[in-house]
């Protein structure tokens, strides 16, 4: 990632926690920094090894795991329920608005790519849960896949 595309999302990441009264605190910034510079999601424990590396500070997990709720709040970071593990938005510069993420996640090398999914897709798998008598929890999709390179791989 460029420094010009890390400086606009790091001020993006201010505007955005000042409008929504939250300080965007050195380690909070540093721990976004870990996972902005990371090609695939980290778990808290990773989080915490890389800081150190970075950083040469050590941050306890629990003090990651109440940075990254605050992070997931302001939707700065997507949580991966499945993986358990963490990534940056990828769309915090984007003007428009946002549809509901998905995750395609690559289970060979772990890379993952944040889509959007209209709402009315989840509209009708809504109405589909209540139909069964059930209620949605969660519409965040998380699809297991094959990336491209790690499908080409497969086939040679």
């Amino acid at each position: 990632m460029s420094n010009s595309n890390k400086v606009a999302i790091f001020s993006k990441a201010e505007q955005i926690c000042q409008a929504n009264g939250v300080k965007f605190t050195a380690k909070r910034q540093n721990v976004f920094a870990v996972l902005l510079d990371s090609t695939v999601p980290l778990s808290a424990y990773d989080i915490v090894d890389k800081y150190r590396e970075t950083y040469q500070e050590t941050l306890a997990p629990m003090s990651v795991y109440r940075m990254l709720d605050v992070l997931i709040e302001l939707s700065l970071v997507h949580k991966l329920s499945s993986e358990n593990k963490y990534l940056a938005c990828s769309h915090i510069t984007c003007d428009h608005k946002h549809e509901i993420p998905q995750f395609l996640i690559c289970n060979s090398c772990g890379k993952v790519a944040e889509k959007g999914i209209q709402k009315s897709v989840i509209e009708a798998l809504k109405n589909s849960i209540e139909q069964a008598d059930f209620q949605l929890i969660n519409s965040q999709i998380e699809l297991q896949c094959l990336c491209k390179d790690c499908a080409k791989t497969t086939k040679d």
